[in-house]
């Protein structure tokens, strides 16, 4: 049997191929994103990153044994005690500050997605909620390995430390751990309806990660901008 990422992926077909090859990515791997996009998605990322910490909490409340709960503790710690602080030091460089972050409201496309994996953990259990949040996990450490030669390949790449951060081994060993858990969490079998449901999560979670990149393309258009 492949791995349930792997069936997921498939089942979500174009989904999966818009959010992972998007035009933003595009636009980041060739130098061609503007900077008010990429400043638009640190904001909402940061904002987003604090509702993930939630859904970490969630998946913990939603764990069956202490070993699922410790895996989802140790998780949420990383981002409030490391990952929310290396974000305001990116964001720091590109001229935003912490009252600028904390300051900022949550964008629809924000709202969308994060309180849709949210509602499907609450809805769900545990292995609802790592089907939501897959395409992020996941998806974060296949589209930064996919394009990580051609930023290599521009002369002070102004996304550079982005890409390497999810392109480096230690976002891969998270995002295999994901792969692995998921593996698990459905290791006792699922049936038909059972992966229906898991596929339309997946699709879904893909589909509002498309509208994020979508969002900071948007607030650098010229209608948008401040």
């Amino acid at each position: 049997m492949s791995r349930l990422i792997e069936r997921l992926k498939a089942a979500a077909g174009s989904e999966w191929t818009r959010y992972v090859e998007h035009d933003y990515i595009r636009k980041l791997a060739e130098n061609r994103l503007p900077e008010a996009a990429f400043r638009h998605y640190l904001v909402q990322d940061y904002l987003f990153l604090i509702q993930f910490a939630r859904a970490q909490a969630l998946a913990v409340y939603k764990s069956r044994t202490l070993g699922e709960m410790r895996i989802a503790k140790a998780s949420m710690s990383a981002i409030l005690d490391t990952e929310l602080g290396l974000h305001v030091r990116v964001c720091a460089g590109w001229g935003l500050s912490p009252s600028d972050l904390d300051e900022a409201e949550e964008h629809p496309a924000t709202v969308a997605y994060t309180r849709f994996v949210l509602d499907a953990g609450m809805s769900g259990d545990l292995l609802d909620l790592r089907a939501a949040l897959a395409p992020c996990v996941v998806g974060y450490a296949e589209i930064a390995g996919a394009i990580v030669a051609d930023v290599r390949s521009v002369p002070d790449h102004p996304q550079a430390a982005w890409t390497e951060e999810y392109a480096g081994a230690g976002y891969q060993d998270v995002a295999e751990a994901a792969r692995r858990e998921l593996d698990r969490l459905g290791a006792d079998g699922i049936g038909p309806a059972r992966m229906a449901r898991l596929e339309r999560i997946f699709t879904t979670a893909c589909t509002l990660e498309s509208a994020f990149w979508q969002m900071a393309l948007d607030a650098a258009q010229p209608e948008f901008a401040t």
